[in-house]
């Protein structure tokens, strides 16, 4: 079979790829997209609970984690998030803001897939769904690329963009970084993030009757604190405030958790003594937090009885275990459950401007196979969108 000849082969019809596809398209390139899941946009379809949290308004280099972090400024000051949005207005799709600058869409997530969609198509792209690349090289002054269906396909500029290993279930792989070393980059340490972390089963079973509670929370390990939801789960703690710190936190190190932030839990309960001595201090604890909270809390501290006859050293040490409850996850639930992928493709053997393999003309990297995560809350999908912009003046 003779080889089909492209401008640009994209290997990923996720965000970052369908971005890319686009703007090369309409610069004029013959672009092809070949991915081995049935429909594109797989991840943006489930993201954000079926609405996609496709941006966030505050968007900039701070919010992003990697060797070096501000890689990413240069993307993300030429197609910004009010690029993006201005893109989302134009194709009809009413959004929202929920908190912290996330925005989603009023409907569904569908809705952004399918503006992607077309405008791949105005764009005369070709996208090819339910194909793999079982290989691929360089041919010449371009790349050659063998398709699981016998085909091959050669072109001048190969985009990698098929994300990092989040989600197996959705078909998520390490072959970028795999294809990217095969050409002599060099990648990153890669590890789950954006992910509920896990306790020893002592633990656990403490905090057991707490399963399916959520307080707002502020999470911190080191110097970086996120103050958002907290979920007590069967297997540890999740919610956004969790996941966020997942990004920083290592094997053997702690957390320290605030449960309820901006409280003087000292000081409420010793003027609830002084009301009221009679009150148990579970009871007077319950009216600053939940009440299963509260009771799991003084069982932990082994605190019972009335107000009246625990003496200030117990109600600061109550004050301690709400707002400096510092404890040590064991790990967390790995690439099953994680939005995205810390490390990838090593960002020194990349150019800012243009996504490009310094030491591989025509080879890019774009989105999460990049050594680029975002925080929680849009983002990861404002990289995609501004990296694979980026890619695409130049593919």
């Amino acid at each position: 079979m003779k080889p089909s000849e492209v401008d640009v082969l994209i290997v990923g019809a996720g965000a970052a790829g369908m971005m890319c596809a686009i703007e090369a398209g309409r610069r004029g390139r013959s672009v092809r997209v070949v991915d081995h899941a049935r429909n594109p946009g797989e991840k943006i379809r489930i993201s954000g609970g079926g609405r996609c949290n496709f941006t966030n308004t505050g968007t900039g280099p701070a919010n992003f984690l990697g060797e070096n972090p501000r890689f990413a400024t240069s993307a993300l000051k030429r197609f910004t998030q009010h690029d993006f949005i201005k893109r989302v207005d134009k194709a009809g799709i009413a959004w929202h803001e929920k908190t912290l600058g996330q925005l989603f869409c009023d409907d569904s997530a569908r809705q952004i897939v399918r503006m992607l969609t077309d405008g791949m198509r105005e764009a005369g792209v070709v996208l090819s769904m339910g194909l793999a690349v079982d290989r691929i090289g360089r041919t010449g002054a371009g790349f050659e690329a063998a398709l699981s269906d016998g085909s091959v396909v050669r072109a001048s500029s190969l985009v990698l963009a098929t994300g990092g290993k989040s989600i197996p279930k959705m078909g998520a792989t390490g072959w970028a970084y795999e294809t990217a070393r095969g050409f002599g980059l060099r990648i990153t340490e890669t590890r789950p993030a954006l992910v509920p972390l896990t306790f020893e089963p002592g633990l656990l079973e403490k905090l057991a009757p707490l399963a399916g509670l959520s307080v707002e929370a502020v999470v911190s390990h080191g110097k970086t604190s996120f103050e958002e939801g907290l979920l007590f789960t069967h297997r540890g703690l999740s919610g956004p405030s969790i996941l966020q710190i997942s990004s920083y936190w290592r094997e053997g190190e702690a957390i320290t958790v605030q449960m309820a932030p901006g409280e003087d839990v000292y000081a409420r309960l010793k003027a609830a003594k002084e009301e009221n001595g009679k009150q148990m201090v579970h009871t007077a604890l319950g009216h600053i937090v939940p009440r299963r909270l509260a009771e799991s809390v003084c069982e932990r501290e082994g605190v019972r009885g009335k107000l009246a006859e625990v003496g200030d050293k117990v109600l600061r040490r109550l004050d301690e275990a709400v707002n400096g409850w510092t404890v040590k996850p064991v790990g967390s639930e790995g690439y099953r459950t994680a939005e995205v992928t810390l490390g990838g493709i090593a960002t020194d053997e990349l150019d800012q401007q243009t996504m490009e393999a310094k030491a591989v003309p025509g080879l890019f990297v774009i989105g999460e196979a990049a050594d680029v995560t975002g925080w929680l809350g849009g983002y990861n999908f404002q990289w995609a969108w501004s990296s694979g912009w980026a890619a695409g003046q130049h593919c």
